[in-house]
């Protein structure tokens, strides 16, 4: 323990506050100590520094939080990069304040700023830790430890028994028997919580709703927030943010369902929350996520049938991508036809494909048209094997689940049974492996049971109306109706395989070939003209050709 120093110049005191609970900061101790500190300070003649307010309220010292995302960790990074004086002064209300992780990191930390030559001062016991005095007296440094010890195990256990209870709820939530409030995690911010049961927060959601609308419709997260922002709608209690958007559709929570993870045990709690979607409003938003997994590029022209993973070159299978000569463009920001081109990686990168390039007009012209037929439309919605290949898809999934689960059943009785010692590294590592494997599955599984759900309904990608509409004012490039319009595109395609000089390549060729392929399996050859992207002639194509 350190006795009385002349102050260094420039040396300042510090006081560190930390409350796991930001209740905690409206009793009488962080003032308590803020006193302590100035009259340390004062007593020493060196300069209680305000001016850095270290306060970590609602922050675990447990998990490190106040190291990872807090006051104490910039703190510890400005002792790191020499920003706080020699001689310097932090004070604590306790060495349980600074740190209750392991021991050993705990010490670590101490020993971190008592090595920059940092007194730490403990208000609840008048002790300094500074390295003159621990090399005097080698003692504190054992009673600093002990302290630590202790600290880790209060928290340790109290983590256990929060974890433990936590898990009586969930278990109690799915038997039936229990029905009250679950702490874990952060709760939807369309809900409060009245003290006996969640509400729905009646502007929240109606903004959720409009929010799926617009995702729905295949706006951009970046439009969406714009346009909720003008609408005045907020999801949250911190404004509107695109990732929010993202976030909010893969929420169980939408259909009132929480998910709780205790130490690696994962629980869904169906019926904890009010139900914004019903079941099958869900199952239809997670389908249109599993399609829509293309995104705006760092161009303003959306592009209607690129940059979304479906459109292949038919002569090499490479992806095909477009090209706006923006550097062309006109005074008023339009670009000519040829100016936007349609090519495949293989060719881009000279790797040997001969398909060269075309214009992307007349490609994005010929799906719409070819759409706007509602006759067209409902053939390419037929299932192409009445279900059956999916029937059968899931039937072996859940075949495979089961031979899974059985294999991991054995080897957990295995391991049971053994009471030798450890378990064998093999058998664990094969346990991890089957757990994987099952996980995979199991998501699979309930991706295909989304798409029998949605084929069973018989649900048509969209009306020819639709089509029409969007394809008008899809003419201009930078109009928003584009993002819709690739949005159908998803919706009904899974796979357009593009032809640049057609199914025979000739050098002048009028004509390009496509084969549409619909998300019911059905399979379409349109043959357009490279002038005007008017389809000339369809062709039926079944599954076995």
């Amino acid at each position: 323990m350190g006795g009385s120093r002349v102050p260094k110049i420039n040396a300042r005191v510090y006081s560190y506050l930390r409350f796991s609970d930001p209740r905690q900061a409206t009793g009488s101790s962080a003032d308590r100590q803020l006193q302590y500190a100035q009259r340390w300070a004062a007593e020493r003649g060196l300069l209680l520094d305000e001016s850095l307010s270290l306060r970590d309220e609602g922050l675990s010292a447990y998990h490190q939080l106040h190291v990872k995302q807090g006051a104490l960790g910039a703190f510890l990074k400005a002792v790191d990069e020499g920003r706080i004086p020699e001689g310097s002064v932090l004070i604590v209300e306790g060495l349980d304040r600074l740190s209750r992780a392991e021991p050993i990191q705990a010490q670590a930390q101490l020993a971190q700023i008592i090595n920059a030559g940092i007194t730490v001062v403990t208000a609840s016991d008048g002790r300094e830790y500074n390295r003159a005095g621990l090399k005097a007296q080698p003692m504190d440094l054992v009673y600093s430890l002990l302290v630590m010890i202790r600290a880790h195990e209060e928290s340790d256990t109290k983590s256990k028994r929060v974890k433990a209870a936590i898990r009586r709820q969930c278990e109690g939530w799915k038997a039936g028997t229990y029905r009250g409030l679950i702490r874990n995690g952060k709760d939807p911010q369309w809900l409060r919580w009245d003290g006996e049961a969640w509400q729905l927060i009646p502007e929240r959601v109606e903004a959720v709703r409009y929010a799926l609308k617009l995702y729905k419709q295949g706006e951009g997260a970046t439009r969406a927030v714009r346009k909720m922002a003008e609408q005045g709608y907020t999801l949250s209690d911190w404004g509107l943010a695109g990732q929010q958007i993202y976030r909010l559709i893969k929420l169980p929570a939408l259909r009132g369902a929480k998910r709780i993870s205790v130490d690696g045990e994962d629980y869904l709690l169906e019926g904890y929350y009010p139900r914004v979607l019903s079941d099958e409003e869900f199952d239809d938003l997670q389908a249109s996520t599993e399609t829509r997994h293309g995104r705006r590029g760092a161009s303003d022209i959306v592009g209607i049938v690129t940059g979304i993973g479906i459109t292949w070159c038919g002569y090499c299978g490479t992806a095909v991508v477009a090209q706006n000569l923006v550097s062309r463009a006109k005074e008023d920001g339009t670009l000519n036809d040829g100016h936007r081109r349609l090519h495949c990686t293989s060719y881009s990168k000279s790797s040997g494909c001969k398909s060269a390039s075309c214009s992307v007009v007349p490609v994005e012209k010929a799906i719409p048209s070819y759409c706007s037929d509602q006759m067209n439309l409902s053939r390419l919605a037929e299932p192409s094997d009445d279900g059956h290949g999916l029937r059968q898809r899931l039937q072996g999934t859940r075949r495979k689940c089961g031979e899974v689960e059985r294999q991991l059943a054995r080897i957990t009785e295995a391991l049971l049974a053994d009471d030798q010692g450890p378990a064998p590294l093999a058998f664990v590592r094969k346990a991890r492996e089957l757990e994987a494997e099952l996980q995979q599955l199991q998501v699979e599984g309930e991706q295909l049971e989304r798409q029998q759900a949605i084929q069973s309904k018989g649900q048509t990608p969209a009306a020819a109306e639709q089509w029409q509409a969007l394809a008008a004012g899809a003419q201009d490039i930078y109009s928003p109706a584009r993002e819709q319009l690739r949005q159908l595109v998803l919706d009904t395609f899974s796979k357009v395989v593009v032809y640049m000089r057609g199914l025979v390549p000739s050098e002048n060729g009028g004509h390009l070939d496509m084969l549409l392929i619909s998300r019911s399996g059905q399979r379409r050859w349109l043959r357009v003209n490279r002038r005007t992207g008017a389809w000339e002639s369809s062709v039926d194509r079944r599954m076995d050709e």
